[in-house]
């Protein structure tokens, strides 16, 4: 606490405890430490021996006058002119000291901010490592955690995810990330009231930074759409997500305890899919049209991979090869690596499951109960189109746009 007393000195203790965010009381420790330091100097310039009892030496220090002296026990050593001698020698002391105080503070400060959002301004980079401005302390971007392609400029302002606080030759380091799940939860809450409140709940995320972010939610609260409420009126709340993730895809589906319902939504944006379930190996057999295929499939294997991950299933995709002659119907099947071979139907072996699917890196937000909210539009001209699986499942969201070369892409039936 505050030194009361109104002296120069204790305003100046104040003032320094105030400015580095430490206590008094660590200030005015350092002081007396840099003090003993600077009475094993002051010995040996006037060539005195160090007292072998040097350890058990103390400095009292008076918090309203500044004044300092040296003890052994209950005696008074301080020699002549020693406050003089002091200021001169103890001030490199008392700066480590301070210093060290205050980055103490500053980790205790930001331990408790892992895992939550804060905004940074790229100050340099060495290497490949970039350096952020967090205000009071300095954030460390490494590779892993920077977007593919994502570039970063002096001063240029974004916001991050504190990862964690890590021990480094420098000392403590506070990591943030541009690539964690936990970004994308962290940006809904700031712009969707639900999910900050809890009355919508972001059960998962599965993200390729950069490229696309699939987001499966639930809502706690009858009468409250939770894909509606995460799009936000004419897409504006997705879009400003998207906006902070350099244009990143993002889909939203509606999460469903029932695996059938959960993995037709999950590969939105395609239709009319049917689901087979093997309980015991959990992989899930898709049927769909061959119109489909493409748009389930993704470009590269994206979208199933996704679809996967999202739900710890993992997907075996099968054209139905409708409006094509019999004797020529061939199947659309996808690797772990995406890839995709056309094989007989008398071909369909085991070796067709897709990647293996992760658990998403995300947490039910615990938080207190918001007022339901009306169920919003979604327009045409915006960047979010609603696209209806089949097997029953909610409408899920997309945020890609159809263009005509993607049109060209899509399969003719």
């Amino acid at each position: 606490m505050p030194i009361q007393a109104r002296t120069e000195f204790a305003a100046a203790i104040n003032q320094i405890a105030s400015e580095k965010g430490v206590e008094v009381d660590v200030i005015l420790d350092a002081i007396q430490q840099a003090a003993l330091a600077a009475y094993r100097k002051d010995l040996s310039f006037r060539n005195e021996p160090v007292p072998d009892d040097f350890e058990e030496l103390t400095a009292k220090l008076d918090p309203a006058t500044g004044e300092i002296s040296i003890w052994r026990g209950s005696e008074n050593i301080t020699p002549p002119g020693f406050a003089r001698i002091a200021a001169q020698t103890a001030k490199q002391v008392i700066t480590q000291k301070l210093h060290e105080a205050e980055k103490g503070a500053i980790v205790s400060e930001y331990e408790q901010k892992v895992g939550t959002i804060v905004s940074g301004a790229v100050q340099r980079q060495e290497g490949n490592t970039y350096f952020v401005d967090l205000g009071r302390a300095e954030g460390i971007l490494p590779p892993p955690e920077q977007v593919r392609d994502e570039l970063y400029s002096q001063n240029q302002r974004m916001k991050f995810y504190i990862k964690e606080i890590r021990e480094s030759g420098r000392g403590p380091e506070v990591v943030v990330s541009r690539t964690d799940s936990g970004l994308v939860k962290g940006l809904f809450a700031m712009e969707v009231p639900e999910v900050a409140s809890g009355v919508v709940e972001i059960k998962e995320i599965a993200r390729e930074p950069g490229g696309r972010t699939k987001v499966a939610v639930v809502s706690s609260q009858d009468g409250v759409d939770p894909v509606g409420s995460m799009v936000g009126q004419k897409g504006v709340r997705v879009q400003a997500v998207i906006n902070e993730l350099g244009e990143e895809k993002i889909d939203i589906v509606m999460h469903s305890e029932d695996p059938a319902r959960f993995i037709a939504a999950s590969l939105s944006p395609a239709k009319d899919i049917q689901v087979q379930l093997n309980e015991e190996e959990k992989v899930a057999t898709v049927t769909i049209p061959d119109s489909q295929l493409s748009l389930a499939i993704g470009k590269g294997g994206q979208n199933v991979r996704l679809a996967a991950k999202l739900t710890g299933w993992k997907i075996d995709i099968v054209g139905t090869g409708e409006g094509l002659e019999e004797e020529s119907k061939v199947e659309e099947k996808v690797s772990k690596e995406g890839k995709v071979s056309d094989v007989s139907n008398a071909e369909k072996t085991e070796d067709t499951k897709i990647a293996e699917p992760a658990q998403a890196e995300v947490t039910p937000a615990d938080v207190p109960a918001a007022e339901p909210v009306a169920e919003p539009e979604v327009q045409e001209e915006s960047k979010v189109e609603e696209v209806a699986p089949a097997a029953e499942a909610e409408a899920p969201v997309s945020t890609e746009k159809k263009t005509d070369q993607a049109q060209e892409d899509e399969p003719k039936a």
